[in-house]
């Protein structure tokens, strides 16, 4: 066995190689054990507001409640939330999973032609919308199949005055609620008290049945629904748990949840994952303001904190982060796009705590491979494959490829999707007749079972015949005191085909082009070096932080008037 699974003999003690899939049946019956176990311990927190295991529990029956009581929704139907990190967030997911619908998280900052695509391909009947987005909705709404929107404050649960103060500021201090209006529409509190007046009927959750619509790829053309069902979830919590049990303590974690909860690695690590163990999930609305940000993280002992690189180098880059205290941090996990090396070295030195990198994708639930919770120093791998996961590389003929050889990395578990939503011929391109998911990602694997992205196959550059990775240049050049942020590709050179460009964002004023490519030449073989470099006050990022070199590459052209 272990031959062709080397990772097994560097799994930490008592990592079990397999999980028990047989031991929850669906995410609500995981929900429901937490309940019980955990009834009177805060589960997540807002702007100074928690809430219990046993009000998220009660919140969540009336949310369900209403969908099949007063919506008439039937098992399967689809319910859109489109809204930052909020305490209605979570109340909200686990009523539709406990109704036996299907969740679709939708980005709170697309536009309306986005929002219109998204919510029409899924076929959701009800969207929930927090305030601030609702013009947006008011806009795009007509052409989908919506028949109730539900709308709500950020500050609706917050209680008085807090609430209604957060609201009044949010609208006419900060200008951040355009009016609109959507006929019909009724408020998330009045849902709550509809359903209270119906039972929530025991639904039969079966295993492959679709908890989540979860959108992806909407920067490599149109978005499309990765089907996840319960088992991918539940399988998910499972591997994350075990990997992640021996170092945590049930009942009494807390985890800052900054990314948000709409994309797939908050939604499992942060408040699945968490949820499991009994932890408190420390809800971040608008990580965006780092200073606000700091001040939130010096007011709690948070145990651990997920993020991706670009926020982990903002906190860093933020005053007053250096004087919080860490005494409590047991866990630093990077995922979503690649943690750099100097930025993973600076955590380590300011929190004492190493910065993990784990890997995953929407399309596996989304943990693939997670680093040993016991590692000393950054080590540039995504980990190993968790329990009851197998990853290989393989070569553009679908054949596996000799150790240490670079190729297209494959995964293959009971976390991987079921397949696109109505998509069978997208689904047919990227998991093939064995099953093997097709990440698109170009990796290696070393002797230990230790995986290394080298970058995604799209973004690659060839410069003369030879393949440069973005990721090795701007690795190099975040090491370079001056560098806030940096982003390379490929551009047309008539010399080598591709020439590597690099887009920088300065941290001191004075840094030049020229010392960025001195700084490289010590560093980078001859055709990795950068042959332009351009300076920007900010690079293009999604929502969740991750640089998008396609935009570098291909600007959007502005609308034409």
């Amino acid at each position: 066995m272990s031959q062709d699974r080397p990772w097994f003999n560097s799994y930490p003690q008592g990592v079990p190689h397999e999980i028990d899939l047989g031991q929850y049946r669906s995410i609500v019956s995981v929900f429901e054990t937490a309940v019980a176990d955990y009834r009177d311990r805060p589960a997540f927190s807002n702007f100074g507001k928690s809430l219990t295991y046993g009000e998220i529990d009660a919140l969540s029956r009336d949310f369900g409640a209403y969908l099949l009581g007063e919506l008439k929704l039937k098992k399967g139907d689809r319910v859109a939330i489109m809204a930052p990190n909020c305490l209605q967030y979570p109340i909200a997911i686990f009523g539709i999973l406990r109704a036996g619908l299907t969740v679709v998280n939708v980005n709170p900052m697309y536009t309306p032609r986005e929002l219109k695509h998204q919510l029409a391909d899924a076929g959701a009947s009800a969207l929930l919308v927090v305030d601030n987005f609702g013009k947006t909705v008011q806009e795009a709404i007509a052409e989908t199949p919506v028949k109730q929107v539900i709308t709500t404050g950020l500050g609706d649960l917050l209680g008085f005055p807090k609430g209604a103060l957060i609201n009044f500021v949010l609208k006419y201090v900060k200008k951040l609620v355009p009016d609109y209006d959507i006929p019909g529409a009724v408020r998330f509190k009045d849902t709550l008290t509809l359903g209270k007046l119906h039972k929530l009927p025991e639904m039969d959750i079966d295993s492959e049945d679709i908890a989540f619509l979860q959108y992806t790829g909407g920067t490599t053309g149109v978005s499309k629904g990765a089907m996840l069902t319960h088992r991918n979830l539940v399988a998910n919590m499972q591997q994350a748990g075990a990997w992640l049990g021996n170092d945590l303590q049930l009942g009494h974690e807390i985890i800052i949840t900054a990314l948000p909860l709409y994309h797939i690695f908050a939604l499992t690590a942060n408040c699945l994952v968490f949820m499991k163990l009994g932890g408190l999930n420390y809800l971040i609305s608008n990580p965006r303001d780092m200073p606000g940000f700091v001040k939130e993280l010096s007011k709690t002992r948070f145990t651990a904190i997920t993020g991706v690189n670009t926020l982990f180098n903002g906190l860093l880059n933020t005053p007053g982060f250096d004087q919080i205290d860490f005494s409590s941090l047991k866990m630093t996990l990077g995922g979503g796009m690649a943690v750099q090396r100097a930025v993973a070295e600076r955590w380590k030195k300011v929190t004492g705590v190493t910065l993990v990198e784990a890997y995953g994708l929407t399309e596996t639930s989304p943990a693939a491979c997670i680093n040993p919770m016991n590692l000393k120093d950054y080590n540039g791998a995504i980990g190993l494959p968790i329990p009851s996961t197998d990853a290989c590389v393989k070569d553009d003929d679908g054949n596996m490829v000799a150790l240490g050889e670079v190729g297209e990395l494959c995964i293959k578990g009971p976390q991987v999707m079921k397949g696109y939503w109505q998509r069978p011929e997208e689904t047919a391109k990227v998991i093939d007749g064995d099953g093997w998911l097709h990440t698109g990602d170009m990796a290696k694997m070393d002797a230990d079972g230790f995986f290394y992205i080298v970058d995604r196959k799209k973004d690659m550059i060839l410069v003369s015949g030879f393949n440069v990775y973005p990721n090795e240049v701007e690795d190099v050049i975040a090491g370079m005191d001056g560098v806030l942020e940096v982003a390379a590709i490929g551009v047309p050179d008539d010399k080598s085909g591709e020439a590597v460009k690099v887009f920088v964002v300065k941290k001191d004023p004075a840094l030049t082009a020229e010392q960025i490519r001195t700084f490289c030449r010590d560093k980078l073989t001859g055709y990795k070096q950068p042959k332009h470099v351009e300076f920007r006050t900010e690079l293009p990022k999604t929502n969740v932080g991750k640089i998008l070199r396609k935009e570098l590459r291909d600007p959007p052209q502005a609308p034409a008037h």
